[in-house]
């Protein structure tokens, strides 16, 4: 039996989403153990130290004291951890970003920590990196903000660690960048927290087994990317009681295969969403009137039902945005009712 959510008011932020094992030889056990020794380098705090990360490995010679984020979808996840971050590179200013394009879930953190505003993105400009003096600087692999075809330009000017954020949910990448700067004890002591709200609210909400949801960032008219399971987005809601729908493939706009989302066509959508409830990322009110409302949406589950919830400040999940998505669960998100 279909459950019937009833629907919410919630003010939310405005934003579209735009943004092998090898064989067992000497040569793999030989790897293992690097990787082993490099891990308990990091555990008792030493320097220097050599990371992994998605270009292969970097050498940090000591702790990082300024780093450069050239990858702003990860600059709340190295506050939250009180990591050194001298500047970041910022988005237009408006409803999901301050005066001084910082994302809102982190903009105070930033402003008490003298965050600098770095250049905006799509706008990278090297003499602004090389002024902050920097002992460190973080690149995406993907997304509007990655900066990948100047990386050997910014390996030149401090070691650079290369992340992919795609692929991981926030802890995974906070214990990345944990370990690059040597912020691992504050990594787990907010992931610990996290983990045990998280575990409360689930119990509080006591979802039905077997609900479906969709998460979605809605674009009428054109491509709107729909969450993977593999995504952060689809490990937050399915941490909390659901069972996150994978969507078809065959509907992918993007050329650039994902991890945590496929750039579902317009007319795929109506294929896609099925879950018995949709959630839409960076979206207001008044953008869930418009997908409840879209006549070519009109026969999903979740509008008939109109299941359908924007969520505030989930653009980029990390630690600050988690945690107010934790607060709309807890606090505003209806009982389910079959």
């Amino acid at each position: 039996m279909r459950i019937n959510l009833r629907t919410i008011a919630s003010t939310t932020v405005a934003a579209a989403l735009v943004l092998g094992l090898g064989a067992c030889t000497a040569s793999s056990s030989a790897t293992s153990e690097t990787s082993q020794a490099e891990s308990s380098d990091a555990q008792q705090g030493q320097w220097p130290r050599t990371i992994t990360d998605e270009k292969g490995s970097v050498t940090i010679e000591e702790q990082p004291k300024r780093i450069v984020n050239t990858a702003m979808s990860t600059t709340g996840s190295l506050l939250a951890i009180d990591a050194p971050v001298a500047a970041t590179t910022i988005t237009t200013p408006g409803p999901e970003a301050d005066s001084n394009g910082f994302f809102t879930q982190w903009s105070e953190a930033a402003t008490a920590a003298n965050v600098q505003p770095l250049y905006k993105i799509g706008n990278f400009d090297l003499e602004s990196i090389i002024a902050q003096d920097p002992d460190l600087i973080v690149v995406s692999t993907s997304g509007a903000d990655s900066v990948m075809d100047h990386y050997d330009q910014l390996k030149e000017i401090a070691p650079t660690i290369v992340v992919n954020y795609s692929d991981k949910d926030w802890p995974e990448l906070t214990r990345q960048l944990a370990e690059a700067t040597g912020h691992e004890a504050e990594a787990e002591k907010i992931i610990a927290e996290f983990d045990e709200r998280a575990a409360q609210v689930k119990e509080k909400l006591a979802i039905p087994a077997g609900t479906t949801a969709s998460i979605v960032s809605y674009n009428k008219g054109s491509a709107s990317p729909v969450g993977k399971t593999t995504g952060p987005h689809s490990r937050l809601i399915t941490s909390l009681g659901f069972d996150v729908v994978e969507p078809p493939e065959e509907y992918n706009t993007n050329p650039q295969k994902r991890d945590d989302f496929v750039f579902t066509s317009y007319e795929g959508l109506a294929k896609s969403a099925t879950g018995d409830a949709t959630f839409l990322i960076a979206a207001t009110d008044e953008t869930a009137k418009t997908f409840l409302e879209d006549p070519t949406l009109a026969n999903l589950p979740s509008v008939k039902s109109k299941n359908v919830f924007p969520l505030a400040n989930s653009f980029r999940l990390d630690y600050y945005s988690s945690s107010q998505i934790l607060d709309y669960f807890e606090n505003d998100f209806p009982s389910l009712s079959k």
